[in-house]
């Protein structure tokens, strides 16, 4: 995840600075121009059958205070009532009856290198069966070193503290730079393990990862973890057969997918994707996909044709949505909210931006493409967005605290 450039990180604190409180956007709902439909590519651009309810505005509620957490970048659940939230130091914290547990479920800080904005404990996972297995899946940056890994733990006896003995590695990634680590997990309708990986970080990608199927970087990965130690690979990936091909990739052609996202009811997986100087853009892959697409980079960034004069169209999928460096600077993916608390928010895909605090809502437009419309200004850095059990949505923030969404 690109966490800007220097000068737009202070003007960014700057602007933060000068705000008291996160506030709706003081006039209607404003749009970022969407994907034109005369995008040229193989395959029309990705849209599904329904739209979402408009929202004009959305607000938030507190949910962990500022300075209770340290730089929490991720949310998620085990499936009951509980929060677990990830500090990028190599800390997890558990909300419990809307109270933050003193004692972290899990502290791996000694392990991890969070040195630069892209390092750290990124990605957790639990497994759908964790009531019954007790097993959860971290990914970080390894100490005193660029690379990253996916590992395996267990809880405890105690169902508040992991057991910090149980550690397998499963999938140790050597990188070439320290940033474009990715960092989302998740497990997918499939039961299957998916796992978010950037290009390496290299400037504009010149050894060609993210293109380069014989190498895992910049790339989607799904891996059965019930299988063979550490992990099998499921016989319908779509390179399971192909001996020039990294077996584990489902969906390569990605620069840094920071954040990604099953919609829980349809299975569609929607990819936010951090842009190298142009664009912002989330890709969009049907519940149906047998896997298999090629998002792009570093051929295209967005719709433009990236350090070349004319590129090829053939075999790329292009984004459902992008917006250009004035909408923002980095792209925090989200989720379609399926909750059942406010039923104006369903079939609304809410993703940010992590410089300027923005929060918009993705919605088809019914004729050409999507488009997203602007719901909330906020006084924060966006790190991440969560949901809960129930499909609650909640924003996180660098130093401003938890927040839940809510009309």
């Amino acid at each position: 995840m690109k966490f800007v450039v220097t000068v737009l990180l202070i003007l960014s604190v700057l602007l933060v600075g000068a705000c008291q409180s996160p506030t709706p956007p003081p006039q209607a709902e404003s749009t970022l121009t969407a994907m034109p439909s005369a995008t040229p590519t193989t395959v029309p651009i990705p849209q599904p059958a329904q739209g979402g309810t408009a929202v004009n505005s959305i607000s938030l509620t507190p949910v962990i205070e500022p300075g209770q957490l340290n730089n929490p970048i991720y949310l998620t659940h085990a499936g009951d009532g509980r929060l677990f939230v990830i500090e990028k130091r190599g800390k997890i914290f558990i909300i419990e009856d809307g109270s933050l547990l003193p004692t972290p479920f899990l502290d791996i800080s000694d392990k991890v290198n969070d040195y630069i904005n892209e390092q750290g404990l990124l990605g957790l996972a639990f497994h759908p069966q964790y009531a019954e297995n007790g097993r959860f899946f971290i990914y970080y940056t390894t100490l005193d070193s660029t690379d990253t890994v996916l590992t395996e733990y267990h809880v405890s006896d105690n169902p508040n503290i992991a057991d910090p003995e149980s550690e397998q590695i499963l999938l140790p990634v050597a990188k070439p730079d320290s940033v474009h680590n990715g960092g989302q997990l998740a497990f997918g309708p499939d039961g299957t393990l998916y796992v978010g990986l950037g290009d390496g970080g290299l400037l504009y990608d010149r050894t060609r990862n993210a293109q380069n199927r014989g190498n895992i970087l910049g790339a989607i990965l799904r891996l059965d973890v019930d299988g063979d130690q550490p992990y099998a690979i499921p016989p319908d990936n779509p390179f399971a057969n192909d001996p020039e091909a990294q077996s584990e990739i489902w969906a390569y052609g990605l620069r840094n997918p920071w954040r990604f996202s099953f919609d829980r009811l349809t299975g569609d997986l929607l990819i936010s994707d951090v842009g190298e100087f142009g664009w912002e853009e989330i890709n969009w892959q049907s519940g149906a996909s047998g896997g298999g697409e090629n998002y792009g980079w570093n051929v295209w960034e967005g719709t433009d044709c990236f350090q070349a004069e004319d590129c090829p169209t053939e075999a790329f999928v292009f984004p459902a949505f992008a917006y250009d460096r004035t909408g923002g600077c980095a792209i925090i993916g989200g989720y379609v909210y399926r909750g059942e608390q406010f039923p104006a928010l369903q079939d609304n895909y809410f993703f940010g931006d992590y410089c300027t605090g923005k929060i918009w809502r993705l919605f088809p437009n019914g004729t050409d493409g999507w488009e997203a419309a602007e719901v909330f200004q906020g006084d924060f850095l966006i790190t991440s967005f969560g949901e809960d059990a129930a499909g609650e949505l909640y924003v996180l923030t660098q130093s401003k605290g938890v927040w839940q969404i809510r009309p």
